[in-house]
C-alpha cells in the first residue's frame, strides 16, 4: 500500500509542487504543481499497482516515470508543468529562477488552490489576482516533501518526465550535443559530462554562471 499521505490539510485545496534540474551544467530548470484528490484511494481499485508506485521520482525507473505521468495527467485534479532557461538562471541566478519557475507552474493551474505544499526548506510567497485584489496562498514547505506527499510526489514525477523528454528532443534536433552524454547524465555534472566541457567547449545551452562553465 501506498504509505504517501494525501493531503497536509484534509479541507484544503492543496497544489503539491516540486522542482527538477537545479544543479544542471546545461537547460532550463523545471518545476510542477499538482493538485491531488484527498479521498482517491476509494477509487483506484482498478489500477492499484500504479497507485502504490508514485513516489520521489528520482526513485523511479524512466519507463515508470513515464507510464506515471500519464496516469497522474488522467487523475489529477488540475496540474502545470512549467520551465525556465538556462538565460534566465544565468541572469537572476538559480534561486530566483526556480522561484520563478514554480510560480509559473502555480499560474498555470485552472483551479486555485486554498494552500500550497512545496518540496523543500525555501519558498518565495505566491499571490493571485482574484477579484482584482491580489490574494496571499499560504505555503507550507517540507524536506522531501516528494516522499511524504501524493501531490509533491506527482509533481516531482511531472516535472522530471517533461524535463528529460525536453532534453532528449533537443539532442534528436541537433545530435552533436550527444558528445556531452545528455541522453544519460541529463545535463547534470557527471565525469563524462566535465570532461566533454573541458575538451569541446560550452553549448549555448550550458549555464555560463555554474562550477566549470564560469572559466571555459
Amino acid at each position: 500500500m501506498n504509505t504517501l499521505k494525501s493531503y497536509y490539510e484534509e479541507d484544503m485545496m492543496e497544489a503539491g509542487l516540486d522542482e527538477v534540474a537545479r544543479g544542471c551544467l546545461a537547460g532550463p530548470v523545471y518545476a510542477a504543481a499538482v493538485i491531488w484528490p484527498t479521498s482517491f484511494e476509494e477509487t483506484i481499485s482498478d489500477n492499484y499497482d500504479i497507485y502504490n508506485s508514485i513516489t520521489d521520482s528520482k526513485k523511479i525507473s524512466k519507463s515508470r516515470r513515464k507510464m506515471l505521468r500519464d496516469y497522474i495527467e488522467e487523475n489529477a485534479i488540475d496540474y502545470s508543468v512549467a520551465s525556465k532557461d538556462n538565460n534566465v538562471i544565468d541572469k537572476v541566478n538559480i534561486l530566483n529562477a526556480t522561484y520563478q519557475t514554480m510560480h509559473k507552474a502555480l499560474d498555470g493551474l485552472n483551479v486555485t488552490p486554498d494552500s500550497i505544499i512545496v518540496d523543500g526548506n525555501k519558498f518565495k510567497p505566491y499571490y493571485i489576482k482574484i477579484n482584482n485584489k491580489m490574494e496571499f496562498i499560504p505555503h507550507k514547505c517540507f524536506e522531501k516533501g516528494d516522499s511524504k506527499f501524493m501531490s509533491i510526489a506527482c509533481a516531482s514525477i511531472l516535472a522530471k518526465v517533461y524535463h528529460d523528454e525536453y532534453i532528449e528532443h533537443l539532442i534528436d534536433e541537433e545530435p552533436l550535443l550527444e558528445r556531452y552524454g545528455w541522453k544519460t547524465n541529463m545535463c547534470y555534472g557527471t565525469e563524462e559530462h566535465i570532461n566533454a566541457i573541458k575538451e569541446y567547449g560550452i553549448t549555448p545551452y550550458h549555464r555560463k554562471t555554474f562550477g566549470i562553465c564560469k572559466s571555459i
